[in-house]
């Protein structure tokens, strides 16, 4: 009874902010090649760690 009383007022406040989140994102004006790029960088740096094991 107590995980519940911890982890559903998480789940809540986090679902909050997530729909919060997303309607600020729809009323923004974002530049989605930037963010794009972005996170192709990241991608590729973790899969460069994958394949050669560095880093």
């Amino acid at each position: 009874m107590i995980r519940f009383v911890i982890i559903l007022p998480i789940i809540l406040v986090t679902w909050i902010l997530l729909m919060k989140a997303i309607s600020d994102l729809r009323k923004s004006n974002i530049d989605w090649t930037g963010v794009a790029t972005f996170v192709g960088f990241v991608v590729l740096a973790f899969w460069l760690r994958h394949v050669t094991g560095m880093g």
